[in-house]
């Protein structure tokens, strides 16, 4: 359910993103909270504040439903998201809110390359996650802990070649609402198939 809610914000974005004049920059959107949009980029403008406002929404949602807190990822992207997103509002440059996802995502690989660092037993964030899971030696944990972060590093290599390198950046909201999570299901996929001689097996669930 909390991964289904985490891209409600990008479906916003991608609505408005491909139903927004580029080039008029008056949008009900904008008025509606005392804002205009660019001259050229004004589809971005409008997007990225349907992001944000989404993004409050459901963060907030979250923070009520958690019983009034939020994990450390959530707060982490909702600060990129406020922050980049505001910075892209205030001064009309999508520069900025191109530039979050790359941040984002060297900001997950970072956490996960350090994670082992400062969790109790030295024990890596993916351990922690996927020990209930599978069943891996001391030295696999930290070859997936690492090869998740290597994943992170290569999304924020993508995000930055759809945002500033591929054809001007043009097809970066559809690499930023599909190429996203096509590319990491089939991570994920590959991590189960690599990984699914260790998945543990309930034996009391066998016997019955």
């Amino acid at each position: 359910m909390k991964a289904l809610l985490d891209y409600i914000p990008i479906i916003v974005f991608f609505y408005l993103y491909k139903t927004t004049d580029k080039d008029n920059p008056a949008h009900p959107l904008l008025t509606a909270i005392g804002l205009t949009g660019g001259e050229s980029n004004n589809h971005i403008i409008v997007a990225t504040a349907g992001l944000t406002l989404a993004t409050l929404v459901v963060y907030g949602f979250l923070f009520v439903s958690q019983k009034f807190r939020l994990q450390k990822q959530q707060i982490f992207v909702l600060l990129m998201t406020v922050v980049f997103g505001g910075l892209t509002l205030a001064l009309r440059d999508d520069f900025y809110i191109r530039l979050k996802a790359v941040l984002i995502n060297l900001g997950f690989a970072l956490a996960l390359f350090l994670s082992p660092f400062f969790l109790n037993n030295k024990e890596s964030a993916i351990q922690k996650l996927f020990a209930p899971i599978f069943d891996l030696s001391s030295s696999a944990w930290k070859k997936l802990n690492l090869t998740w972060a290597g994943f992170f590093v290569l999304m924020a290599s993508l995000h930055a070649f759809f945002a500033f390198v591929f054809m001007g950046g043009e097809y970066w909201g559809e690499f930023t609402a599909f190429g996203d999570i096509i590319v990491m299901i089939s991570f994920m996929v590959g991590m189960f198939v690599v990984l699914r001689k260790h998945i543990k097996i309930d034996e009391t669930a066998i016997k019955k």
